[in-house]
This record gives C-alpha cells, sequence and structure tokens, in this order.
C-alpha cells in the first residue's frame, strides 16, 4: 500500500444519500425469494460484508478496454464506480474522470488505488445516489458497468445518458436479462452470486429503443455470454448486455 494520502471524496447531500426512495425489487431463482433494496445501506452493507474483499479486483471491464481504447480522452463519468477499476484505468489513459458511488467503503478503496495508481489528481470521487444526483455538466463520456441504483433500472440508463455532451460516448455495461440461471448471472465485481433481479437486467433492444435515432448513433449493442472463475472459485457465466452510442451534434440531427 502506498505511502500516499488518497485524494478526499466528495460527499452529496446527505439528505440525498438516506432519502425517502426505497426501490425493494423480488427475484424468484426458482427455488426461494430473493430481496434485494438497492438504497445507501444495502450498498454499505454489501461494500463492508465479507464479499467486499472479492469485489472490485483492480481489472477494468473488458468492454471497457475494447469500446474506449480508440476514443480521444476527454472528461468522462463512471456512474457506479465501486472500487474504482474502471474509472482508474481511464484516467492511466489521459481521461479527466467522475467516479460516483452511494458507498463511501466502496470510495475509500478507490481513492487508495487511484493514489497507488498515482492518477489521484485525474479523477475527482463522488458520494451520491444515482437516482437523485445532478452532475450539474456533460461529459465526454459516460459509462456504467453492472450499476442498478433504487430505480427502474432503463430510467437509470435513461438518466445517465443525458449526461452525455453533443459528439460524447454513452457505454452500458449490465446484467443481461433472460431466462436461463442455472449456470449463474454473476458479474466480475461478485455482489450477487444468486445474480441480479430481473429488475436489474435488460436487454439490448430494450436499452437502444430509448435512445432516439434522431440524437444517437448506435455503434454497438450485443449481448455476450463468457465464462469465468468466481471469488468462490468456481466456474460461472457472466451475461452481459453491451450498448455503446454516439450523441449526434446538432448539425448531425
Amino acid at each position: 500500500m502506498s505511502n500516499r494520502q488518497p485524494r478526499i471524496v466528495e460527499r452529496a447531500d446527505m439528505a440525498e444519500l438516506t432519502g425517502t426512495t426505497r426501490d425493494v425489487v423480488v427475484a424468484d431463482d426458482g427455488h426461494h425469494q430473493v430481496e434485494h433494496t438497492f438504497d445507501n445501506e444495502y450498498w454499505d452493507q454489501i461494500w463492508q460484508g465479507d464479499r467486499a474483499q472479492s469485489m472490485g479486483t483492480g481489472r477494468p471491464n473488458p468492454h471497457l478496454v475494447q469500446e474506449v481504447g480508440d476514443l480521444v480522452p476527454g472528461t468522462a463519468l463512471d456512474a457506479g464506480c465501486g472500487a474504482g477499476a474502471e474509472a482508474i484505468w481511464l484516467a492511466t489513459r489521459g481521461w479527466q474522470v467522475t467516479g460516483a458511488d452511494i458507498a463511501p467503503a466502496a470510495l475509500d478503496r478507490a481513492a487508495e488505488r487511484a493514489a497507488d495508481a498515482e492518477v489521484a489528481e485525474r479523477v475527482r470521487w463522488v458520494r451520491t445516489d444515482l437516482s437523485t444526483w445532478e452532475p450539474g455538466t456533460r461529459y465526454d463520456l459516460v459509462t456504467t458497468h453492472y450499476a442498478h441504483p433504487a430505480m427502474p433500472q432503463l430510467e437509470f440508463y435513461d438518466r445517465i445518458a443525458s449526461w452525455v455532451a453533443p459528439a460524447g460516448t454513452l457505454l452500458i455495461v449490465g446484467h443481461l436479462h433472460h431466462d436461463a440461471t442455472a449456470d449463474g448471472h454473476g458479474h466480475g465485481h461478485g455482489h450477487d452470486p444468486d445474480g441480479p433481479p430481473a429488475s436489474a437486467s435488460a436487454t439490448a433492444a430494450a436499452i437502444t429503443a430509448r435512445l432516439d435515432p434522431a440524437q444517437w448513433e448506435v455503434v454497438t449493442a450485443q449481448e455476450s455470454h463468457r465464462a469465468m472463475t468466481g471469488h468462490d472459485g468456481h466456474a460461472t457465466t457472466i451475461h452481459d448486455v453491451l450498448v455503446r452510442a454516439t450523441r449526434r451534434l446538432p448539425a448531425d440531427r
């Protein structure tokens, strides 16, 4: 661990973080009911629990690496940044990044990792509730990786899409909504070994249908399945939905 002091995490209004919105979604895994409450309390428990050591391994999501590597660095927002793997990867490649998440334990870890990677000055960490936060600016890149705050998933994608600047890029990596759950439905961050509930998943068609063709050019829209070894050492299959789109300039419309 580096002796450098991590950059101070900005904190939003605490009323915003502890507000009255509690979205409870229930997923039926065929054997029992799994209840998820995607609010501040839920994520704080996740990041301080036993599973936290296996989360945010430091490796960026492979979809981000593939899709963003050809972009000219600018300003970026990682919405639901967790322990900062993607935000730090972007910063090392010249992006000026804002990493936003609701969990203070995750952001503390992210800030330490950014300091160790010597990119602390290129990343601004913000503790906030993405279902209510307004960044007050637009970004050249807005990306999210498996984030599911306390609001309907597609509405969350609508929110973050509105923060993309003209000619900017929206990159969504999410849980694929599908019926085959027997082989696992996790993702590389290890939040939920039982798989996300249907309310936290989507399809490429559902996401792209909400992107107005007059305002967006869809570059990538795909659904993929990839094998990996889970944090418990067992093989699992990750079911991803990936959408990359570019906001058109006013003259292009």
